[in-house]
């Protein structure tokens, strides 16, 4: 039987650069370095008005397909996470088939999770591997939440910021990724919700959880996000590991979606994980949703200390709100190490 594993990776950050001391500049009564210490963030890469996170998923997949020799001819699935699509229909992920050249017998599907959609597509994947209807799954995440953010939004702003990164995700003879838990609780929506845009008319919109501060399109209530993550997520972290008969010790690595420093060091804390183990790795790029975990696996790659051949752990969390881990270990990285 045929398993999923994570192939190469290729990141695409638009080049326009917003740091803290460019806003502290432009809003000087913003509390920047107080604001920086509670998010580990010290700027971000901000899309053009006229790009879209199908323009930048684009060029991540071109740029993939360059660096490790891959014919378009050769995939089979092409998935997209993503909350900014060009169009509520068609789909997206379509028109990217057509612009990357993709042949016309390869699926193409959307699919809207956010901050755990990276878990999630992987387990699409490999379910289309096992299946034996793929063996070449390209699974794209790209996310422009600039558009949905108000310029004078302090509390939005100094945080996300947009990106791509495109996974090949391929056939494998041995398991690589095992153990997929997920979770969602959809009355927790009103704590990070965009309510236009879509079909529901506005006077029945899911209300923001608390007062709406800022004219920004996206809503967040950050504290109760942090109260959700740091209950739910250690308590999936557990299932797993009892579903796999392993423990704390057994994992080399737990690699999760990087919100903020504050919501991770949270983790850290409550799960007693020392931060070799559970790296923070956000500071020049904010949070980027969907495409946090692929940016931080490849940079792991990158590092001197990356271990191949460890257990390693997945987590998504956010917006939904939805949940999602698995287990991993990287042989792809064993065969092909990153430069």
């Amino acid at each position: 039987m045929p398993y999923a594993q994570i192939g190469p990776i290729a990141v695409h950050l638009p080049p326009r650069v917003e740091d803290n001391a460019s806003l502290q500049s432009q809003f000087p009564n913003w509390d920047l370095d107080l604001i920086a210490e509670k998010t580990g963030i010290q700027q971000r890469h901000v899309a053009e008005p006229d790009v879209t996170a199908a323009d930048l998923a684009v060029t991540a997949a071109q740029d993939l397909f360059e660096r490790e020799s891959i014919d378009p001819a050769s995939i089979d699935f092409v998935l997209l996470c993503t909350q900014t699509p060009d169009y509520p229909l068609p789909t997206t992920a379509c028109l990217l088939q057509d612009r990357l050249g993709l042949p016309t017998r390869c699926g193409a599907i959307d699919f809207n999770l956010g901050c755990s959609g990276y878990v999630y597509g992987l387990a699409m994947a490999d379910g289309l591997i096992q299946s034996g209807v793929a063996k070449r799954v390209l699974l794209l995440t790209a996310e422009t939440y600039s558009k949905y953010i108000d310029s004078d939004d302090r509390s939005l702003r100094t945080i996300f910021g947009d990106a791509a990164a495109a996974t090949l995700v391929t056939a494998s003879e041995t398991p690589s990724l095992w153990g997929f838990q997920f979770g969602s609780d959809g009355s927790g929506a009103d704590m990070l919700i965009v309510g236009d845009g879509g079909a529901r008319p506005a006077k029945d919109a899911i209300p923001p959880r608390h007062r709406k501060r800022w004219k920004s399109r996206l809503y967040m209530d950050g504290p109760s996000l942090i109260g959700f993550t740091v209950e739910a997520i250690p308590r999936l972290v557990d299932e797993i590991l009892e579903a796999n008969s392993l423990g704390d010790a057994d994992v080399h690595r737990y690699l999760m979606h990087q919100a903020t420093w504050k919501m991770l060091d949270q983790l850290r804390l409550r799960m007693n994980v020392s931060e070799e183990r559970l790296p923070i790795d956000l500071a020049d790029i904010g949070n980027t949703v969907s495409c946090t975990l692929p940016i931080l696996i490849d940079r792991q790659r990158r590092g001197g200390d990356w271990n191949g051949s460890g257990t390693n752990m997945l987590v998504g969390f956010g917006v939904g709100l939805s949940w999602a881990g698995c287990l991993w270990r990287d042989d792809w990285f064993g065969d092909h190490p990153v430069s």
